[in-house]
């Protein structure tokens, strides 16, 4: 599949560092490196995706969540008391992947509150045609990937694909 820069902060896009074991072909073979429309697309159009944070001793959480990809970032909202407010509040990154083990779709970042009140409410527009419900007054948070993933669960060792990208 043909590559397009995704976002002006792309770095390099390539087969996920894996052992010898798990046999990835070159990019040259299978279905070759996935285009980041093939991410994108998956993070548009899914409905729940899962958070996974860790805790001050290390101690991962993943919850459910809903949210938006806009602008190649991801964007939820949560509570700041909750588990997983608790465990952003530390500066880590998270990662946010699918349900479906077939079509994958992973991404990692560091989250940050979003402060922009335009974006907020291009935001809570957007949040209300997708699920029905107000994301404004809620505290949100984007997630700009650093690092991403994907593959076909079918052609895993000719799909696999990494983006590592620059803030």
């Amino acid at each position: 599949m043909t590559q397009t820069p995704p976002t002006p902060y792309m770095s390099q896009v390539d087969r996920p560092s894996m052992p010898p074991g798990y046999g990835l072909k070159p990019p040259s073979e299978g279905h070759g490196l996935l285009s980041w429309d093939f991410l994108r697309t998956r993070m548009e159009e899914a409905h729940n995706y899962w958070l996974v944070t860790t805790s001050a001793n290390g101690l991962p959480h993943a919850a459910p969540v809903w949210g938006l990809w806009h602008r190649d970032a991801f964007y939820f909202s949560t509570d700041p008391s909750s588990r997983k407010g608790r465990n952003i509040a530390l500066g880590r990154q998270v990662v946010v992947h699918l349900e479906s083990g077939d079509e994958v779709a992973i991404v990692e970042g560091r989250p940050e509150r979003v402060q922009e009140n335009e974006l907020l409410d291009q935001l809570d527009a957007l949040y209300f045609r997708k699920y029905a419900f107000h994301l404004k007054g809620t505290p949100t948070y984007r997630v700009l990937p650093a690092k991403a993933f994907a593959w076909l669960e079918a052609d895993f060792t000719g799909s696999a694909t990494r983006w590592r990208l620059r803030a």
